[in-house]
């Protein structure tokens, strides 16, 4: 696609990068990205991939905003305490680039509509508060054969790390990691336990980078590797991270074939839990 003048302005430190150019400007700008929650991982990521010129960002959220968001949610404001997030989301990607045009999802994902909406995207990007989404968002984009940029916050604690376990190759996905949730009880809340609103900045500034690499194709996937941050002693650490053989979703002998029996025993989407999974 030939890019407008006003474009090759806005988009111009891009397209000067030899590894993005006016052609991988224009892969962004084609591309549709989905995003999981319009929370505190949710507010960078949709930000920054609006700012990069990303074409379609679905946000599913179905959350309003509240005054105790507003430490960390960045993508909202004080006036639109209230209002549905996915409607703030747009209102802000909308005074941020005309370019992108921003579906809102105002719906709680579940395995009924899961993979209708991962279906209709290039790549996922979850920013959920909750093991029972994080799951439910791997094993719908392993049916679905898309790239999930995943991350995950603590107090002071983040994680990221990219799932394509459907490629051929040592490509993991979440599960090769946390087998399953926790039981129901055990993880705090982040109303419970606190979180740095900050860190959901790092965390989900991370994830809009991996994606917008995967969206273009540039540099080392995080597919097969876990990126976690410790804010506190200022320390990151990259564990590698192999495809199970006895993962119930992606191993030699998968036991998940549908998403119907994804959840199954397990919490449901949308009870809150922040703590990052321990490695």
């Amino acid at each position: 696609m030939d890019l407008r003048d006003d474009q090759i302005e806005r988009y111009a430190r891009h397209i000067i990068l030899k590894e993005v150019g006016g052609p991988g400007q224009a892969r962004l700008l084609n591309a549709r990205v989905l995003v999981i929650g319009a929370g505190g991982l949710g507010s960078p990521i949709i930000m920054y991939l609006a700012a990069a010129g990303i074409g379609t960002i679905g946000a599913v959220d179905f959350d309003d905003v509240s005054l105790s968001n507003l430490q960390r949610q960045i993508l909202h404001t004080t006036a639109r305490v209230g209002m549905p997030k996915v409607e703030s989301a747009a209102r802000a990607v909308h005074e941020l680039n005309s370019d992108v045009r921003i579906v809102q999802h105002n719906e709680r994902l579940n395995a009924a509509n899961a993979m209708q909406l991962v279906s209709q995207y290039d790549i996922v990007a979850d920013g959920s508060d909750n093991f029972a989404t994080r799951f439910l968002v791997n094993d719908a984009a392993f049916f679905a054969k898309k790239t999930l940029v995943s991350g995950a916050l603590s107090q002071f604690d983040g994680q990221i790390a990219t799932f394509k376990a459907y490629a051929s190759g040592d490509h993991p996905c979440y599960r090769c990691i946390y087998r399953e949730p926790p039981p129901p009880g055990l993880a705090p809340s982040c109303a419970e336990a606190g979180i740095l609103g900050a860190l959901a900045g790092v965390v989900g500034s991370l994830q809009a980078v991996e994606v917008l690499k995967e969206v273009v194709g540039i540099g080392e996937s995080l597919s097969g590797k876990l990126v976690i941050y410790d804010a506190l002693n200022a320390a990151w650490r990259t564990v590698k991270v192999r495809r199970d053989a006895k993962c119930a979703l992606c191993g030699s002998t998968p036991t998940i074939k549908n998403l119907s029996q994804s959840l199954i025993g397990h919490a449901q989407p949308g009870e809150e839990f922040c703590e990052v999974p321990a490695a």
